[in-house]
């Protein structure tokens, strides 16, 4: 549901003197609604993301201008998945709990009460329940669309065999292997400590080899910047790596773990995830890359059209002077019921209101008549994972 206090700037008479004006609406899609506000924070997001990417100021301008004309098209996009999520009964609690956690681990701090206080002065101010609510928000989309259409998309081995044979040239390979590490650092340790800092990578050592998941494992326990990634390090070719290193690397099969390595920095725990022989590299080996090439051009046109099928299935009201880029050929997403929310404006506990009594409000597809009202929560079964590759592109 969208978190930022609401609502409406219309055209309205003059307001009592103690009302005031908290929000402006700009668009509804089955009662929820999209407000000024978040418009603004998308193109500010949208902003920063492109300066990073170091662009020409002339270039810049150009490509924020562009991506800003489908602003009010991913927040509805968003808005549409979310709603699908809650009625397919998907839950991520877990995993944003798992989240929410994992950063506090990373950024070293002793509680969720102190992680609270540290994400609202990083957000620049915002309320921790609506930052959960974004982050929340962008689970259940991405669970949805790999749920709903990324499970749906499949590759042809033949079409697979066929580009592979048209493409081999791109398949050959140097000798590598890719690398994943967990450290126990003993930078800044007393010597009395390094005894138990090697207990504790050797401990870590033998959870492994009983089976725990190395990514789970490294980024709880990992002192490495790598942490983050699972312990991900990437691949590596012979003669980067030191001696000692390279050598152990080259001669373990995938999949396998090294000893604990005393190094100058810390304990080290390295795992082979992949190995590259030299030269053409085989079918076998490379087809997950290639299901990953060909998968991505289909899912974008696969996602615009499921999302045109609920935007058609749809209750979407945009208020003039606004565009949905994306929006559903012939279908009347006119403004249609401006002075019904005149009396909505209102002090900022009764817009609150107004917004909790919204929540559960999805009216009948152009339907002028009387809202039905649904009062059942979303329940939280394990849903279906995607069955394609897991890293789910934007939604374009």
């Amino acid at each position: 549901m969208r978190h930022i206090c609401l609502l409406a700037w219309l055209a309205l008479p003059a307001l009592a003197a103690d009302t005031k004006v908290v929000e402006e609406i700009i668009a509804k899609v089955n009662g929820e609604i999209v407000t000024r506000s978040e418009m603004e924070r998308s193109g500010l997001e949208i902003r920063a993301e492109m300066e990073r990417g170091g662009l020409s100021a002339d270039k810049l301008e150009e490509t924020v201008k562009e991506r800003q004309k489908d602003v009010l098209r991913d927040l509805v996009d968003q808005s549409l998945l979310t709603q699908k999520g809650k009625e397919l009964n998907i839950s991520v609690e877990t995993q944003l709990i798992r989240y929410l956690d994992e950063m506090r681990r990373q950024n070293n701090i002793a509680s969720m009460e102190e992680f609270e206080k540290w994400a609202v002065e990083q957000s620049g101010g915002a309320a921790y329940e609506d930052l959960k609510e974004r982050i929340r928000n962008q689970m259940l989309t991405q669970r949805v669309i790999g749920q709903e259409v990324g499970s749906r998309i499949s590759v042809p081995k033949e079409e697979i065999a066929k580009y592979y044979e048209e493409h081999k040239g791109e398949f050959v390979r140097p000798e590598q292997v890719r690398l994943s590490e967990i450290l126990v650092s003993t930078e800044g340790k007393q010597t009395a400590e390094l005894p138990a800092l090697e207990k504790k990578a050797n401990d870590v050592l033998a959870r492994l080899r009983k089976g725990e998941r190395f990514p789970e494992v490294a980024r709880k326990m990992s002192d490495s910047e790598s942490a983050k990634q699972g312990g991900d390090i990437g691949f590596f070719k012979k003669g980067v790596l030191d001696k000692e290193i390279e050598k152990l690397a080259f001669e373990l099969r995938r999949g396998s773990l090294s000893d604990v390595l005393k190094r100058p920095n810390g304990f080290l725990i390295l795992r082979v995830e992949e190995r590259h022989q030299e030269g053409q590299a085989s079918l076998a080996d490379v087809e997950q890359d290639i299901l990953e090439r060909l998968y991505g051009p289909r899912m974008q046109p696969a996602l615009r059209e499921y999302l045109t099928k609920l935007r058609q299935n749809a209750f979407i009201e945009i208020r003039a002077g606004f565009v949905d880029s994306a929006a559903a050929a012939g279908q009347d997403t006119t403004w249609k019921d401006a002075e019904s929310f005149q009396a909505a404006v209102t002090t900022k506990a009764d817009a609150v209101k107004k917004k909790k009594r919204l929540l559960w409000v999805l009216p009948r597809p152009g339907g002028g008549g009387k809202q039905k009202e649904s009062k059942q929560p979303p329940a939280a079964p394990r849903p279906a994972e995607p069955a394609k590759p897991a890293e789910q592109p934007k939604i374009q």
